[in-house]
């Protein structure tokens, strides 16, 4: 029933005789009578070996437009075997969402990937897909019931109005006998109910807004004083039709006053030749998102914006929102709040038949990918006219998926609160190195119930795991003989988007470290002393860094600290001073964390230890007596 609101009621054309059986069929086609259509369809199918590509389009149509996705799949499959590739996207997108709806779902894949060549196309409908799958394997995030309210006609378009809930009906209050030739159900009308009382009788939604055609989709003004509603074009309450015979829907807006509805005027983007419908005002009631077929759109249907003046009438003409919301499938019934567009579309990677999608609305010309909302809000069937209430992760939504009582049933949804909030991945490098290192260690602390978890990175160096809402996460990344690193992730109670290339590094001990006969000693430059002191100055700070680093990284590892002098002096002040100078530098170390124990000596050795020949009453260069200035950070465990 939800297509009605995008197409348009054909007067009966004048009866021509002797028409032959196809011409019989189209006529039943363009009136809407699709069961009739695909009768005399199947019958010139099955008169012919090869039927042509007419019948073969209109059975698929006549199918998909009575939801029978399962033979309208077969009729699609013809197509796409006789076309393959040059097959009209919008048919190869019906194709994909009835086998969707058949649960073909790998052969809708492979339908997709086969069709879509150009990178930016296949690189959305990969990153639509990749964003399915990884919600697919999450928790539920929201529980549905069917609401009580429905009928066995066709319910949808919820809209939360004050104190209750309207929404568009096509229940057994007959018009005039007349009856919509598409679904053989009564003409749609509003209705009012309290849905929090499930004995509550649904009302007729304003005392006069009835017409003997479809009234449906409401948006109404911040103040609810101004009301915006879908209707057929009227003339005195009788159809007005196009030069084609054909009587579109426009969007009309009025005023409340005393549950009645006055003031009707007709937007001003209003045509007889196109559609308009599914209203949706912005919060601050500057902007009205709407559906049309309208010329110049990228699909069957899509959806446009347009600017309202402070009378709430259009102040400039309506903008189509673009390639990122609109494709050459369906797109329908708007919905934003919080600065998200929520939308139905068959066009995106979806479940099957209409989908509802989320995109962030960056600018005025910009939005973020649609993401599908995923299980259960869709199915693989309609689901559409997603409303939410502005301050919770409620709201409601129309199916026509199994299990339903009537033709399209509204379902309530409620978010569940979420346990697990964010997906963390990424990759561990050597630092020295840039490869990635496998079988590195990530450990998972919780700041109440300590290790949580314990994985290893993979042949690539890539992890990958959920973190809880509402805790302080510490992540410890090791490896044998390498450094540790420690990341802190916090998460509140509201899931967020997955943290993805996160990288991390970690120091090999062997690039820390020389060997120098035998000895293993820290590598470090000079420790500079300014003449004749032992206090610690930051240019030797800078130096005692990498020290600090070692132990801190590598906490088993035990050292002794050597000073040395040049010959420069007198051999008793040079112990003396290196002495004073080793011990200096290892109160420096315990005083920036390091246990004393870790330190087992501090000695200096004045110029007992010269590396070159530069001994006492030897001539030799500045640069020759630096040589014999250090000090050596000796491991002597690990």
């Amino acid at each position: 029933m939800k297509k009605v609101i995008l197409l348009f009621i054909i007067f009966s054309s004048t009866v021509v005789l002797a028409q032959s059986k196809e011409e019989r069929a189209d006529d039943h086609f363009k009136e809407f009578k699709f069961d009739a259509a695909i009768k005399l369809y199947k019958e010139l199918a099955s008169d012919k070996k090869k039927p042509s590509l007419h019948i073969i389009q209109q059975l698929a149509d006549s199918y998909f437009n009575v939801n029978d996705y399962h033979n309208a799949k077969e009729w699609y499959n013809r197509l796409y075997t006789i076309q393959g590739k040059k097959i009209e996207e919008g048919n190869l997108i019906k194709l994909v969402q009835c086998l969707k709806a058949d649960l073909e779902i790998e052969e809708a894949d492979d339908v997709l990937k086969a069709y879509y060549t150009k990178p930016a196309k296949l690189k959305m409908i990969l990153a639509q897909k990749a964003y399915l799958d990884s919600i697919s394997k999450e928790k539920p995030r929201f529980i549905i019931e069917n609401v009580s309210f429905n009928s066995e006609k066709s319910d949808f378009a919820p809209y939360i109005y004050t104190n209750g809930l309207v929404f568009a009906s096509a229940r057994d209050t007959l018009k005039s006998s007349k009856l919509y030739p598409w679904n053989k159900q009564p003409y749609l009308d509003l209705y009012l109910t309290n849905p929090k009382q499930t004995d509550y009788t649904p009302i007729k939604f304003l005392e006069n807004m009835e017409s003997d055609f479809h009234d449906a989709t409401i948006a109404l003004s911040w103040d609810a004083k101004t009301v915006y509603f879908t209707r057929n074009f009227l003339d005195k309450n009788k159809l007005s039709a196009n030069a084609d015979g054909l009587s579109n829907m426009q969007i009309l807006k009025g005023s409340i006053v005393a549950n009645e509805l006055v003031n009707i005027t007709s937007m001003s983007f209003n045509s007889k030749d196109y559609s308009c419908g599914h209203p949706a005002i912005s919060a601050d009631g500057n902007y009205m998102y709407f559906t049309s077929n309208m010329p110049g759109g990228y699909g069957a249907s899509d959806i446009y914006r347009v600017e309202l003046n402070s009378s709430g009438d259009a102040g400039k003409e309506p903008v189509n929102l673009g390639p990122t919301i609109n494709t050459r499938g369906r797109e329908m019934f708007p919905y934003v709040v919080n600065d998200v567009l929520y939308f139905s579309s068959d066009g995106h990677y979806g479940l099957g038949g209409l989908d509802i999608f989320a995109s962030a609305i960056l600018s005025e010309a910009e939005f973020s990918l649609p993401l599908n909302r995923g299980e259960p809000i869709n199915s693989n069937m309609d689901d559409f006219s997603y409303i939410r209430e502005v301050a919770s992760n409620n709201g409601y939504m129309a199916s026509n998926r199994s299990g339903g009582v009537g033709d399209d049933d509204i379902y309530y949804y409620e978010g569940i609160q979420p346990t697990d909030c964010l997906e963390y991945s990424g990759t561990v490098f050597d630092e020295k190195t840039g490869e990635p290192l496998h079988e590195a260690t990530v450990e998972i602390y919780d700041s109440e119930e300590g290790l949580v978890l314990a994985t290893k990175t993979d042949m690539e160096g890539y992890y990958n795991f959920i973190l809880p809402c509402n805790t302080t996460n510490k992540l410890v990344f090791s490896k044998k003989k390498y450094s540790k690193k420690l990341v802190t992730v916090t998460t509140d109670e509201n899931p967020k988007a997955p943290s993805r290339n996160n990288k991390v590094y970690l120091t090999p001990f062997e690039s820390l470290v020389v060997t120098d006969n035998g000895v293993e000693k820290i590598i470090v430059e000079p420790i500079y002393f300014d003449y004749d002191k032992y206090n610690i100055t930051p240019r030797a700070e800078i130096q005692l860094e990498k020290v600090l680093f070692v132990l801190r990284e590598f906490p088993a590892i035990k050292i002794k600290i050597e000073s040395h002098t040049d010959a420069r002096g007198k051999d008793a002040y040079n112990l003396k001073l290196s002495d004073n100078r080793a011990k200096a530098t290892r109160d420096y170390l315990i005083l920036k964390g390091i246990a004393a124990g870790r330190v087992e000596s501090a000695y200096g050795y004045g110029e007992n230890h010269l590396k070159n020949e530069c001994s006492n009453g030897v001539s030799c260069s500045e640069q020759q007596h630096l040589v014999n200035r250090r000090s050596d950070f000796i491991i002597v465990s690990k």
